[in-house]
């Protein structure tokens, strides 16, 4: 009974909280119309004291618009980290999102509110966002443990209640899209209510996006339920106009790849006159991608989808100081070993660069990698 009382209290402040998130969704919708209705009355009638800076920003948005068109697949903080660099070469980005998540905030609202996850979206929309640093710190906001909110981010509980707003968990995307000023656009790769299945090799399979690492076991496959879903429209188009694309970082098996099981998204990749990148993680990933190598890396995209799905790899060659790798170390995380010659025998090229960034945690550099992958196809 006591259980019963305290999972309604929970479920009431939570959509008493979806409500409050409502109303400040209609509420910012407001406010930036005044606003951009006193700003066109104000340019008219007052002369602005900072008519360079507003130059200087009107000259790099037209230079952004005439970089090149990109698309980037994937999901999770890989692509997120990805995509804050790449908007300072090309505002043309489209990110396609996998919405295969299932764990934590993303998958208590999925479960509660009957909608796609918002996570994985929320990330990459902050990451490709203009809008003030102070916007995109409140988008990423996590409320503490100590609150009926406890895990949920504010972006979170944004999408979903624009969801509620709007009807439509796309049309909710864009309007958030607009609130932060994207340079780009953000599309879940399907609208359809999708699960990641894995087996093992073992031949035990485990459904669950969220449960598939925590096995830490030898994955042979993973798949969709439902079977090949739907593309979103709007991805096969931006696939067919991009001139360069590109797969990761991020979690091979869960953020990656499922994407590519729909077989509409892989096919227009495949018929692409793009450069099709793939850019490998630099360490192994516990669960998902033990022992792997770069080649195993490779393969495993390619037996999920087609030969003709990448060009290029992208690794990682620089060192990583001794005290973090030992951390990683521990927790069974290598760095993923460079085989270029067995990559080279598939008919792949591969990029080396220093591009790992090796702090409290290892990542890429966005920086570095953004600017080589644009090199890349400049050459």
């Amino acid at each position: 009974m006591a259980g019963a009382l305290r999972f309604r209290s929970a479920e009431y402040w939570l959509i008493r909280a979806f409500d409050a998130v409502t109303v400040f969704c209609g509420i910012v919708i407001l406010i930036l119309s005044v606003k951009r209705l006193v700003r066109s009355l104000v340019s008219v009638f007052v002369p602005s004291s900072r008519d360079t800076e507003l130059v200087d920003l009107l000259y790099q948005r037209k230079q952004l618009s005439r970089g090149p068109k990109i698309v980037a697949v994937g999901g999770g903080t890989g692509l997120s980290v990805l995509l804050s660099g790449l908007k300072e070469y090309s505002s043309n980005i489209t990110a396609i999102v996998t919405v295969a998540d299932d764990g934590g905030s993303s998958g208590r609202l999925r479960q509660q509110f009957d909608i796609l996850p918002p996570g994985d979206i929320r990330n990459c929309l902050v990451a490709l966002a203009d809008a003030p640093a102070l916007m995109r710190d409140l988008f990423q906001f996590r409320f503490d443990k100590s609150s009926e909110l406890s895990g949920h981010s504010f972006g979170n509980l944004f999408i979903t209640a624009m969801t509620r707003v709007t009807g439509d968990f796309e049309k909710a995307i864009k309007e958030t899209s607009k609130v932060l000023a994207l340079r780009g656009q953000v599309i879940p790769s399907t609208l359809t209510n999708v699960v990641l299945a894995a087996e093992y090799q073992d031949g035990s399979i485990t459904v669950g996006e969220d449960k598939i690492p925590k096995a830490r076991m030898p994955i042979r496959e993973v798949r969709l339920r439902p079977d090949n879903p739907q593309a979103t429209p709007e991805a096969l188009r931006a696939i067919e106009e991009a001139q360069l694309i590109i797969l990761g970082p991020g979690s091979l098996y869960t953020s990656i790849i499922p994407n590519l099981l729909i077989k509409e998204i892989t096919s227009a990749i495949v018929a692409s006159e793009a450069v099709k990148i793939y850019v490998c993680n630099v360490m192994t990933q516990p669960g998902e991608t033990d022992n792997y190598r770069l080649s195993d890396h490779v393969k495993t995209l390619v037996r999920h989808s087609h030969p003709g799905i990448l060009n290029y790899c992208v690794v990682n060659t620089g060192e990583i100081p001794a005290q973090i790798l030992r951390r990683y170390t521990q927790m069974n995380a290598f760095p993923v070993i460079n085989d270029r010659e067995n990559v080279h025998k598939m008919g792949y090229r591969v990029i080396e660069d220093e591009i790992a960034l090796a702090e409290s945690l290892i990542r890429h550099d966005t920086s570095r990698l953004s600017r080589l992958i644009i090199d890349t196809i400049e050459e």
